[in-house]
């Protein structure tokens, strides 16, 4: 609902295996990645899909529950981007978003 409420068509997958295919099916602006999800984690699923990017360039977010500095390190080390908490508020992911997609990607009116 947030990324509708921001102006973003989206789309939701339930596992790591199929965020994997779908990251590299169409050339998204960007992707959220959950940290655990059934099949492959956030984690793995970052990893594949650097590797099969072989350097492309795509935004990878990772959203999860665990706020530590351990566990945002943990998400970098991984390939991903950027980090935010869970729960997510609608500021933090419009702010963060703005700063991986293209200019006037992100609505201004959300807030």
């Amino acid at each position: 609902m947030m990324l509708t409420r921001l102006g973003l068509d989206h789309e939701l997958v339930s596992t790591g295996t199929e965020a994997v295919r779908r990251g590299l099916d169409e050339p998204w602006a960007a992707i959220l990645m959950d940290c655990h999800m059934p099949s492959m984690d956030g984690y793995d699923a970052t990893r594949e899909l650097r590797r099969q990017l072989q350097g492309r360039r795509l935004p990878i977010i990772a959203i999860t529950a665990n706020a530590m500095s351990a566990d945002r390190e943990a998400c970098l080390a991984a390939g991903m981007d950027d980090f935010l908490a869970k729960p997510v508020r609608l500021d933090d992911l419009q702010h963060c978003l703005r700063r991986w997609l293209p200019t006037h990607s992100v609505s201004d009116t959300a807030l």
